[in-house]
C-alpha cells in the first residue's frame, strides 16, 4: 500500500472501524463495551487520553462529514460539563483543542465560553517554570519546575486554536513562545530528537530518554500549528521547520526495516509502538503537505503506514499502543511500560489514515 495508490473504499472502511472501536473503548485497562451497549463516546474521563482521542474522531468526522460522529462529540461534551469537570490541569486540557474547533461547526455559545475561560486560565493562572514557561502540571502531582514535550500537543496546540477562535493574538504569541521555549530545553541539538521532559531543580533531561510517542507529539504538533495558526510569522515558521526537519532526519535513520519505531527511538531492544509509529507517520505526511519535509520522506510515512495497518485488528483495535507514560528516571521505567488498547492510539491512527484518503482524494 502507499498513498498514491490506496483504496480509498477500503480505507475508509478502516477509518470507521477504528472510530467506532474509539467510541466503544469504555476506559483504561477496561477493554470495549458490548456491541448492543447504548451508543456514543463511552469514554467516561476528562483527560488527556480522550482528549486525543477526541481530536482524531473529530478529524475524521470533518473530514468525511459524519454529522452523526459530531453530533456523538456535542452529546460526550454536554454531558461532561453537565456532570462537572474535574480541576484544571495539562492533560484535562488535552480535550479542549477538539471543543475549540467543534464550536466551528455546531451552534454553542457555552462550548465557546468555556474555550476562552480555560485560554484565560492557562495564561493567568497555570503555575510556571522558570522563564515562563508551562509547567506540567497533571491530576497526580505538580511537576514543580518540569517541561515535558507532551505539553505543546495537550495545551499549547489548544492555546493557539482558542487565539484564532477569540482573535487574541497575544494567546497565539504564547503558545509559540512555549513551542520555543521547549524546544531550547528538550531538543537534542546533536540528533534533533526530544527527550522527554526537563527539570529546572536540576536542570537535567532526567533519564536522557528518547521516548518515541513524546517524539511523536512534536512530530504532529509542529505541522498542526502551522494549520491552526495560517498567520504564523515567517520566521516562527523557518525557525519551527528546521526544528521538525532535524527531528526527522534522526527519525529516519531509527525507523526499522519493517515501518516501526521501538518505544525508545535508539534502542532497537525496546518495544515496538504502533502508537509513536503512526504519529510519526501522521505527522511526516503533513509536513510534507505544508512544505516543510521533501517529497522523499514519503517513503518513511509510508513504511509506517503499512506497519499501523497490520496492526489493527477486525473490530478496529489498534494494538501495540504502551500505556500511560509518566517522566521516568532510567531507561528501563520506558522498556517496562505496557502495552493495552487507548484512546490515543485509536485517535493517533485515526489521524494518519485520514490524512491519507484525503490526499488520495486530492490526486483524483
Amino acid at each position: 500500500m502507499n498513498t498514491t495508490s490506496v483504496d480509498n473504499a477500503a480505507l475508509l472502511t478502516t477509518i470507521d472501524r477504528v472510530a467506532t472501536a474509539f467510541s466503544r473503548l469504555r476506559g483504561i485497562k477496561e477493554g470495549l463495551v458490548t456491541d448492543n451497549a447504548a451508543s456514543g463516546i463511552q469514554f467516561d474521563e476528562w483527560d488527556w487520553e480522550v482528549g486525543v482521542g477526541l481530536y482524531g474522531f473529530l478529524r475524521r468526522a470533518i473530514s468525511t462529514n459524519d454529522q452523526k460522529a459530531l453530533q456523538e462529540l456535542v452529546a460526550w461534551y454536554s454531558g461532561q460539563i453537565e456532570r462537572g469537570l474535574p480541576p484544571r490541569q495539562i492533560n484535562s486540557t488535552a480535550p479542549m483543542l477538539p471543543l475549540a474547533i467543534l464550536v466551528q461547526h455546531v451552534d454553542r455559545p457555552d462550548f465557546r465560553a468555556l474555550v476562552e475561560d480555560w485560554a484565560q486560565w492557562l495564561i493567568n493562572e497555570l503555575p510556571k517554570t522558570e522563564e515562563g514557561g508551562f509547567q506540567h502540571v497533571v491530576k497526580e502531582r505538580l511537576n514543580d519546575g518540569e517541561l515535558w514535550d507532551d505539553t505543546l500537543f495537550m495545551a499549547c496546540l489548544f492555546l493557539a486554536q482558542a487565539g484564532v477562535l477569540c482573535e487574541r493574538k497575544d494567546w497565539i504569541d504564547e503558545a509559540v513562545y512555549q513551542f520555543m521555549l521547549h524546544t531550547r530545553y528538550l531538543a537534542d541539538p546533536v540528533s534533533g530528537l526530544w527527550y522527554h521532559g526537563w527539570t529546572f531543580n536540576g536542570r537535567h533531561n532526567f533519564a536522557n530518554a528518547f521516548w518515541a510517542r513524546g517524539n511523536a507529539w512534536i512530530t504532529v504538533a509542529i505541522p498542526e500549528l502551522f494549520d491552526l495558526v495560517p498567520t504564523l510569522s515567517e520566521k516562527d515558521q523557518r525557525f519551527l521547520s528546521n526544528v521538525l526537519a532535524s527531528q526527522v532526519r534522526s527519525l529516519k535513520a531509527y525507523q526499522r526495516p519493517d515501518g516501526m519505531f521501538t518505544t525508545l527511538l535508539d534502542d532497537p531492544s525496546s518495544p515496538l509502538e504502533t502508537s509513536a509509529t503512526a504519529g510519526i507517520a501522521y505527522g511526516m505526511l503533513r509536513a510534507i503537505d505544508a512544505g516543510i519535509l521533501d517529497e522523499s520522506d514519503r517513503d518513511h510515512a509510508e513504511r509506517a503506514l503499512r506497519a499501523v495497518m497490520a496492526r489493527i485488528d477486525d473490530e478496529g483495535v489498534v494494538h501495540g499502543v504502551s500505556d500511560g507514560t509518566p517522566m521516568g528516571h532510567d531507561l528501563d521505567f520506558y522498556r517496562r511500560i505496557p502495552n493495552l488498547p487507548t484512546p490515543y492510539g485509536q485517535a493517533l491512527t485515526m489521524l494518519l489514515l485520514t490524512e491519507v484518503l484525503i490526499e488520495s482524494g486530492r490526486r483524483q
